[in-house]
């Protein structure tokens, strides 16, 4: 018996069969992950060496783009999307989209470089002093393993929190001179991803729904997320329930073009006590109950209605201010729902009055040229929204009728829209996704033009630009502003956006008179590749 039998465990010779990278790189591809979203530094380049040829590399040219990216490709696949940043710059740049994807509950495993081990306590160039804090609290999990040999485990338990309900971003700091070291490959298992809820709590729900008389559905993104929109439907049509998005959904999650679908709750508490006057229950069903923009007082809902909250997040139904809340997901708990109530005949809710038509003008209202997008796009397109001016008219005139079909961010905070269209895009590369976006928005992350030529991408861009970020002008007037305020750092003069597209490579038209919109809409749905028209509008 020599040294090395003593100080190395007897599974050593297994170990030496595999670099922590290859470890990695099995790790990745057991979760069906072969595509890596990054824009890559120093401290990463290690992880790339002798690249697998079964596995792509996403360039994003801005780090909040990669994780742009890498949310819509996560949110169609089904599948955890892996991203690469550059230590502490990196993530910190990303910061704004790692946001939005926590909000969206988006399935990510940011692999973040770290400066080699061997000079971390001398406070070497580039290195991230606290990694694991960092980006908190916007991940669901954060860790820089003690050991090079650790890493490939701490990407697969990565992969399982990612993944279990609620899904969101995780992060592994990795030191340079860890990916070249031997380590053993984790062993694969099966983790249930969702919970079916508290059968007592589901059975109370069930019967207060047989008992009420008006009952009205607030209906929020997880219903989609967890591909739970037929049984949504047919728990509404069961009970004759009045059907309401709930506020600042980032998913539909009923089709709104249903008889029974009633429009959309704003956030702000009175008006929404007022839209659902008259209903003796509301259950709220996949949304926090709920999300409010400005502040407000009084009741939640009604007086005289019963609450009821169903959510995958136990933490959403801690916060909810009153109701009974069962937690589970959304899928299972609908179904048994549906196998447990016995529902009355109700009469059915009355129809929404019909949206009035847009007419052409000079220049164009947003309702006009959504109304003209809606009579173009296919059955299956897929819409990526941005364009918070805009969100009311889109809500009035290119209604939400399919399950995965739209998409938007749950932070509100801009940047999100351009990439995550490419993401999508370059996920489902059948289907054609249609980037709506403000020209506001559009400035944040004007770099995924580039991607999306790069890897010919299945996505028209239509940039509204209204020369202004039009939201701040409008929240100015719910703030109490008098009408025409100036408010400074909300003009956009100037910008072109067919040079900024061309200049990426991208295919671009400008439309300034509506009789040349359907045209210039139509060619560039037509085409299989990016483009980007920009629509001057009021």
């Amino acid at each position: 018996m020599n040294l090395s039998d003593i100080l190395l465990p007897a599974s050593a010779d297994a170990a030496r069969q595999s670099t922590v990278r290859d470890a990695v790189f099995d790790v990745m591809r057991a979760f069906g992950a072969t595509t890596i979203f990054g824009n890559p530094g120093s401290t990463e380049l290690p992880m790339f060496r002798d690249f697998p040829a079964d596995f792509q590399y996403v360039l994003g040219l801005q780090e909040a783009v990669v994780v742009g990216m890498a949310d819509g490709y996560a949110q169609v696949s089904g599948k955890v999307a892996f991203l690469n940043l550059h230590s502490a710059a990196g993530v910190g740049n990303a910061m704004g989209n790692l946001h939005t994807a926590f909000k969206n509950r988006s399935p990510l495993v940011i692999i973040a470089g770290q400066q080699a081990r061997s000079i971390l306590p001398f406070d070497p160039y580039l290195a991230s002093e606290e990694a694991t804090e960092l980006p908190k609290p916007y991940v669901k999990w954060s860790i820089e393993p003690g050991r090079a040999e650790d890493v490939p485990q701490a990407i697969a338990t990565a992969c399982y929190r990612a993944l279990q309900a609620p899904c969101g971003p995780v992060l592994v700091s990795v030191p340079s001179d860890d990916w070249d070291r031997f380590a053993s490959r984790p062993a694969q298992r099966t983790v249930s991803r969702s919970n079916r809820p508290d059968p007592t709590v589901l059975a109370e729900v069930a019967a207060a729904l047989d008992a009420c008389e008006r009952p009205a559905f607030v209906v929020g993104a997880e219903v989609d997320r967890d591909g739970a929109w037929d049984d949504m439907v047919g728990l509404a049509e069961a009970h004759g329930a009045a059907v309401f998005n709930a506020p600042m959904s980032a998913r539909a999650g009923f089709p709104e073009d249903h008889p029974q679908f009633m429009g959309f709750l704003p956030a702000v508490r009175a008006q929404i006590v007022q839209k659902l006057a008259g209903y003796d229950l509301v259950f709220v069903i996949g949304a926090p109950l709920f999300t409010y923009h400005v502040e407000g007082e009084g009741p939640h809902v009604p007086p005289q209605a019963s609450v009821y909250h169903l959510t995958e997040d136990a933490n959403a139904a801690a916060r909810a201010p009153l109701g009974v809340a069962v937690v589970g997901g959304l899928g299972l708990s609908l179904r048994d729902l549906l196998a447990t109530s016995q529902p009355p005949r109700r009469t059915l809710p009355a129809l929404r009055p019909p949206v009035p038509l847009a007419e052409a003008s000079d220049p164009m209202t947003q309702a006009y040229v959504l109304q003209t997008l809606a009579g173009l796009r296919g059955p299956d397109d897929i819409v990526v929204e941005e364009a918070p001016t805009a969100r009311i008219h889109m809500q009035a005139y290119l209604p939400m009728v399919r399950p995965r079909s739209f998409f938007t961010m749950a932070s509100g905070g801009l940047g999100y829209g351009m990439p995550a269209a490419a993401g999508i895009a370059m996920a489902l590369p059948g289907r054609k996704v249609i980037g709506l976006i403000g020209d506001g928005s559009s400035m944040y992350a004007i770099q995924t033009l580039w991607t999306a030529v790069q890897f010919n991408l299945n996505v028209t861009y239509l940039v509204l630009n209204n020369r202004k970020y039009g939201a701040m002008k409008r929240f100015g007037g719910v703030l109490g502003f008098p009408a025409g305020a100036h408010l400074p750092g909300t003009d956009l003069p100037g910008l072109d956006f067919v040079a900024l597209a061309q200049g990426h490579g991208c295919p671009a038209e400008r439309v300034d008179q509506p009789g040349d919109l359907a045209a210039a809409l139509a060619d560039a749905l037509g085409h299989a590749g990016p483009r980007l028209v920009e629509v001057i509008v009021a």
